[in-house]
């Protein structure tokens, strides 16, 4: 087994949905973002962090830099050669 001789699990890849191209694509002439409002708009819709105009959660708390945080639930992982995988068997875990 080597890099070259892996392929995508079936239905991995999807075609991307091509919006605004004709009414009868089915996402056509509003592309799925509605009639009107500020989400129909062109650089309308808000970042996530964003509540409306009032001082947001995240500058209310204070600023930590990363240095001394430990986090109890962080996975660690480890590179994996893709010859290694080989020596086991097909459906092994």
């Amino acid at each position: 087994m080597k890099l070259n001789d892996l392929k995508p699990a079936p239905g991995a890849h999807k075609k991307k949905m091509r919006k605004g191209i004709g009414i009868a694509a089915g996402k056509g002439k509003t592309a799925g973002r509605g009639s009107k409002g500020q989400a129909s708009r062109s650089g309308g819709v808000k970042g996530a962090m964003f509540e409306g105009g009032q001082f947001p959660m995240v500058r209310k708390l204070p600023f930590m830099r990363g240095i001394g945080f430990n986090n109890p639930y962080r996975i660690i992982y480890a590179p994996v050669n893709v010859s290694d995988l080989d020596k086991f068997e097909a459906g092994a875990e």
